[in-house]
């Protein structure tokens, strides 16, 4: 599937109040909590990272997929060109993006769980991280304003960072060389 993808995410501070928020303003879960396992693969020397694009592969359960995202545009929302399909084999999905010359570079471990309203407009997700806990607002940039503001998020909450700026960060500031974040 091919479009353009446009989120932010959110700190989650305490993540029973969070889904009690979510089940009051009408949100239910689209899909249970699941162990997901990013992998993003790179060339050598780098040649996505410099123009801000990504290919990943996602084990997510049973489910794998493949995602192209291309550079970002960052305002108050990030949006950038997604192209995700998904595949029956994560290891041949591997051999095959070794073959053409990407090496897994950064794996990013996440518990998942998937909240869609009855308009399913856009989609929330509530992340279980190694760095803390997340909400992602995906959908058109009113709906995640709209979303947000039934939820009582402000604007200036709003996180433009991918999982990997916010790794490296954390590895920053608590003073650990990065790896991949993971769950010990």
């Amino acid at each position: 599937m091919k479009g353009l993808e446009i989120e932010v995410k959110v700190a989650v501070p305490n993540f029973r109040q969070f889904r009690r928020k979510l089940r009051e303003a009408g949100f239910r879960v689209k899909h249970r909590r699941v162990f997901e396992r990013n992998t993003i693969f790179e060339t050598e020397p780098p040649s996505l990272r410099p123009s801000g694009c990504l290919v990943r592969v996602r084990e997510a359960g049973s489910r794998f997929t493949i995602t192209y995202k291309g550079p970002a545009t960052v305002g108050k929302h990030k949006s950038r060109e997604e192209v995700e399909f998904s595949v029956s084999d994560a290891e041949a999905a591997y051999t095959f993006l070794v073959r053409l010359g990407y090496h897994p570079h950064f794996v990013y471990e996440k518990y998942r769980t998937e909240y869609s309203d009855a308009a399913s407009e856009g989609v929330i997700t509530l992340d279980e991280t190694p760095l803390g806990i997340y909400a992602e607002l995906e959908g058109s940039e009113k709906w995640i304003d709209s979303c947000a503001k039934i939820l009582g998020i402000a604007d200036k909450e709003y996180i433009t960072a991918s999982y990997g700026a916010l790794y490296l960060t954390w590895c920053e500031r608590e003073g650990i060389d990065p790896g991949h974040m993971k769950f010990r």
